[in-house]
């Protein structure tokens, strides 16, 4: 059953001229939007195939982190994309989709500072709003495809106890947009840069990561130790200066921050 607010999607698709987005599924529940996209790749599911679901009973994030949504509240799917990139070419990507998002989200929210805080959240004044979950699978040495999911909040108004402090909406931020309509956003914004990345590195979108950095300037600590976030390179790992002033590049992992910029 879809709710009111996504019954357009596959008309704003079409309208717009989205290449992305077809054929598009949407379910009541699932275990996850991963997985059901993941089975349709390895049953020759097109590049673009959408998989939406208004729940998931297992869907999860990054380092095996569940995903929790009620029912209608939020925008959640997964997208199948045949890019023959080098593997290599996978973690930026995550990127890509991090601005993409956050685009959309800009354009419902215009008076907020949405940023991309990496490696694969969207935020608002360091509350999550969305997160992506990029999972590849490799045939020789290209990829033969890739799985990405999207979870976006959007019409949620409360959250459990202990995800209050850090969890946003952008019903809680104060705009009402359809899900129809900043899916389309959305994948209006990968369709465009993600092919080009894959094959060509994040030059064309190092800018706006860099206006966009959540982490810019923040104390942050990892696995590799604490020191100030100074950016994000063209391979798309986080340039950390340590207290002895050397630079370190971050390619994956948890990064915690210690302190807000100054």
């Amino acid at each position: 059953m879809k709710l009111p607010d996504l019954e357009r999607a596959n008309d704003v698709i079409a309208e717009r001229g989205i290449r992305l987005g077809k054929p598009l599924h949407i379910v009541e529940e699932t275990t996850s939007t991963n997985d059901d996209a993941k089975d349709a790749a390895r049953s020759g599911a097109l590049h673009g195939a959408l998989f939406i679901a208004e729940s998931q009973t297992k869907g999860r994030g990054r380092q095996g982190r569940t995903w929790l949504a009620q029912r209608g509240e939020n925008l959640l799917f997964s997208i199948v994309l045949r890019i023959p990139c080098a593997p290599a070419r996978v973690p930026p990507l995550s990127l890509v989709v991090g601005l993409a998002v956050r685009d959309a989200i800009a354009r419902a929210l215009p008076e907020k500072r949405v940023q991309v805080k990496w490696p694969n959240d969207v935020v608002i004044d360091k509350k999550k709003i969305a997160g992506i979950l990029i999972e590849s699978a490799v045939a020789g040495s290209k990829v033969d495809h890739l799985i990405v999911g999207i979870g976006i909040n959007v019409h949620a108004r409360s959250f459990p106890e202990e995800l209050a402090p850090i969890a946003t909406s952008i019903a809680l931020e104060g705009g009402q947009v359809e899900r129809a309509e900043i899916l389309a956003d959305v994948l209006a914004g990968i369709d465009r840069d993600i092919e080009h990345v894959a094959h060509r590195g994040l030059g064309i979108v190092h800018a706006r990561l860099t206006e966009h950095d959540a982490l810019a300037n923040a104390r942050v600590e990892s696995a590799d130790g604490e020191g100030i976030a100074c950016g994000i390179d063209l391979d798309g790992r986080l340039r950390v200066r340590r207290p002895d002033g050397t630079i370190i590049a971050v390619s994956a992992g948890e990064v915690r921050i210690v302190s807000a910029p100054s």
